[in-house]
C-alpha cells in the first residue's frame, strides 16, 4: 500500500471474487498494455536460465531447476482445470515439501490468494480460517490427512487436492492431475492490486489476524530486501527448518531468485541442523532466537564443521543480548538480526558488524532503520516523542500491509493516516538504531509501574543458572496481574526460585521480582518457534 494512502483503503481486503458483479476478476485472459509481472514469473524465469541445478533438497530427493518450474507449471494448468479461479482463496495445509514450494507458486500464477496454515494450530482454529478466508481449494500434505478430514468436516471446500498418494481417502491426488498436465508456460492470471496472500499471525495473542498483502506489494518488499542484502560472491544454499508458511517460506523465493539451493527439514532439531550444516555445505540459515540457543547448547555444535556458514539471520521475536553474544562466541561474525512484522514489513537490520561484543549497547538494539522505513515514535495520544524517548514504534514503507482479512475496523486502528502502529514500545537513538523493549499487549501493569517482559527475561537469561525463561502477566482473583517466569535451568544445576528473586531485586527493585516462579525442561514454542507465552499464561491460569 502507498505510504500515503488513507486508514480507510484497507477496508475491502475480503475482496475481488470471480462473479458476475466483478467481471474484470472473471476476465483471466485479457491482456493489458504492459503486463504486469509477479515476482513468481520473474523466479520461474531464472530457473529457466540453468535448469540443471541444485534447487531443492528434501531428505534423499534432489530436484532440479528445471523439475521445480515444470511442476509448477503443470500444477497451474492442473488448479486451472479443476475450476479454481483467480481472486479465490487456496488454503496450504502442508509441510516443508518441495510440492508445498510448487504448489503455492502455482496458485499464484493462476492468480489466487494463499494462505498457508501453521500446523500447530488446534482443529477447531484451523477450521476457522479455512472458513473465513473463503477457500475454493485445499492442498493437502498426505502425512496430514487425518488433520484435513477434520478440517473439512468442520468447514467443507469445493475442492480437496492431495500432494500424492493419501492413507485415506479425501480428494484429487493433485500430482496426478498435474502429471496429466503439459508445462507449457502458465501465463500468469494475476494483477498488481489481486491479494497474493492471507498471512495469520501465530496466534500467540489471541484468535490468529489475517495479513492481506497484494501481488505488487509483494514486488516492492522484494525490492526493499535486494536493497538491504549485501552482495553474495557464491549462490546461497539455505536451510529451512522452520515452517514454510513463516519466513522461510520468504527467504526460499528470495534464494530461488538468486541462483540458490534450499534444503527442507520437516521441523527443527538442532542436531540435525548443525550436522546439515556440515554435510550440504550450509551457507544461511533463519531461525527464531529460541531456536538460535538451542542451537548453541547443543553439544555438538562444539564438534561440526560449520565454516561453510556466511549468515545466521535471527528475528521474529525479541531476542536475549546475553545469549546473542554467547552465539556470536560460539559461531563468529556471521549473526544478523532482522526486525520487521508481516502487518509492516522489514523495519530495521543489525548487521554482523554491529554484533560487536565490545559494544553491548548496540547488541541490545534491533539495528539501523532501513534506509526505505520512516519510524516515528509517538505517545498515547500520537504525538511523536524526540530521540531517546519510550513510546509506540510506528512504521510507514512500501512493505505495509493492505489490511487485515474481514476486519476493517482493526485494520483502521492499527493503520493510521498511512503509518502502521506495531504495538512495539522502543526508542531510537541519534544514529537511527531501534530498540524494541516490549510489546504492548506483554507488557505487565503492576502496582507502582510497568514491567518489560525482555528486560526482565534478559535479566534472568544472564543468571548462571539460568539457560532460557519466558515472562508473561497472570491476572489474579482481584484482576490485577502478577508477573510469571517460566525458567529453563542449566544443564546441571540446582536453583531456587528465592535465588532468582533476590537477583531480580537486587538489580531490577522489587516490581520487577516474579510472584510466580515455575521450571521446565523447554518452553513451549509456536510453529514459527517463538515462545509460547499464551499456552503458559493458560497453564498458569489452570494451576491458580
Amino acid at each position: 500500500m502507498p505510504a500515503e494512502a488513507s486508514a480507510a483503503t484497507p477496508t475491502t481486503p475480503h475482496a475481488p471474487e470471480a462473479t458476475s458483479q466483478n467481471p474484470a476478476i472473471s476476465d483471466a485472459t485479457s491482456e493489458e498494455p504492459h503486463r504486469f509481472r509477479t515476482f513468481v514469473e520473474d523466479n520461474l524465469d531464472t530457473l529457466a536460465d540453468h535448469p540443471d541445478r541444485e534447487l531443492l533438497v528434501y531428505q534423499d530427493r534432489r530436484l532440479t531447476a528445471g523439475q521445480f518450474r515444470s511442476l509448477v507449471h503443470r500444477m497451474a494448468q492442473a488448479l486451472a482445470a479443476q475450476g479454481v479461479e483467480r481472486g479465490t482463496t487456496v488454503t496450504l495445509l502442508s509441510g516443508n515439501l518441495p510440492e508445498t514450494l510448487a504448489a503455492r507458486y502455482a496458485a499464484n500464477l493462476v492468480g489466487c490468494r494463499v494462505n498457508h496454515l501453521y500446523n500447530k494450530l488446534s482443529a477447531d482454529v484451523q477450521a476457522a480460517i479455512v472458513q473465513d478466508v473463503e477457500t475454493q481449494a485445499l492442498i493437502v500434505d498426505p502425512q496430514y490427512a487425518d488433520r484435513a478430514a477434520e478440517l473439512t468436516a468442520a468447514a467443507p471446500v469445493p475442492h480437496v487436492l492431495v500432494l500424492g498418494e493419501s492413507k485415506r481417502e479425501l480428494g484429487r491426488d493433485m500430482l496426478a492431475l498435474a502429471a496429466e498436465q503439459p508445462d507449457e508456460p502458465f501465463v500468469s492470471r494475476a494483477r498488481p492490486d489481486d491479494i497474493c496472500t492471507i498471512r495469520h499471525t501465530g496466534g500467540t495473542t489471541g484468535h490468529p489476524k489475517g495479513i492481506v498483502t497484494t501481488f505488487e506489494q509483494v514486488n516492492r518488499m522484494r525490492r526493499m530486501v535486494a536493497e538491504a542484502r549485501p552482495a553474495e560472491q557464491e549462490a546461497p544454499r539455505q536451510l529451512a527448518c522452520t515452517t514454510l508458511a513463516h519466513a522461510a517460506g520468504m527467504l526460499a523465493d528470495n534464494v530461488i531468485q538468486s541462483g540458490g539451493c534450499v534444503v527442507l527439514h520437516d521441523d527443527f532439531d538442532a542436531g540435525e541442523v548443525l550436522a546439515t550444516i556440515e554435510r550440504e555445505r550450509i551457507t544461511h540459515l533463519f531461525l527464531l532466537p529460541p531456536l538460535v540457543y538451542q542451537l548453541l547448547d547443543h553439544p555438538d555444535s562444539e564438534h561440526r564443521d560449520l565454516s561453510s556458514l556466511r549468515g545466521l539471520t535471527y528475528g521474529g521475536c525479541q531476542a536475549s543480548p546475553a545469549r546473542i553474544a554467547d552465539a556470536v562466541r560460539r559461531f563468529g561474525p556471521v549473526l544478523l538480526q532482522f526486525y520487521g512484522q508481516n502487518e509492516a514489513g522489514g523495519i530495521s537490520v543489525l548487521t554482523p558488524e554491529d554484533h560487536d561484543l565490545d559494544r553491548p549497547e548496540r547488541m541490545r538494539s534491533a539495528g539501523k532503520v532501513l534506509p526505505s522505513v520512516e519510524v516515528a515514535i509517538r505517545d498515547t495520544d500520537g504525538r511523536d516523542l524526540p530521540t531517546g524517548e519510550l513510546g509506540e514504534i510506528c512504521v510507514r514503507s512500501e512493505g505495509t500491509m493492505t489490511g487485515y482479512w474481514k476486519q476493517p475496523e482493526l485494520t483502521a486502528e492499527v493503520l493510521r493516516d498511512g503509518w502502521l502502529h506495531t504495538g512495539d514500545i522502543g526508542f531510537l537513538d541519534e544514529d537511527r538504531y531501534i530498540t524494541v523493549v516490549d510489546r504492548l499487549k506483554d507488557m505487565i501493569v503492576v502496582v507502582g509501574g510497568h514491567v518489560y517482559t525482555t528486560e526482565l527475561e534478559d535479566l534472568l537469561n544472564s543468571h548462571p543458572k539460568v539457560l532460557q525463561s519466558a515472562v508473561f502477566g497472570v491476572r489474579d482473583a482481584d484482576r490485577m496481574e502478577q508477573v510469571h517466569a517460566a525458567i529453563v535451568p542449566a544443564p546441571g544445576v540446582t536453583v531456587e526460585p528465592e535465588e532468582l528473586r533476590a537477583a531480580v531485586r537486587a538489580q531490577r527493585g522489587a516490581m520487577y521480582e516474579p510472584s510466580a516462579i515455575t521450571f521446565v525442561d523447554a518452553l513451549p514454542l509456536t510453529d514459527a518457534g517463538k515462545p509460547d507465552k499464551k499456552l503458559l499464561r493458560k497453564r498458569a491460569e489452570e494451576a491458580a
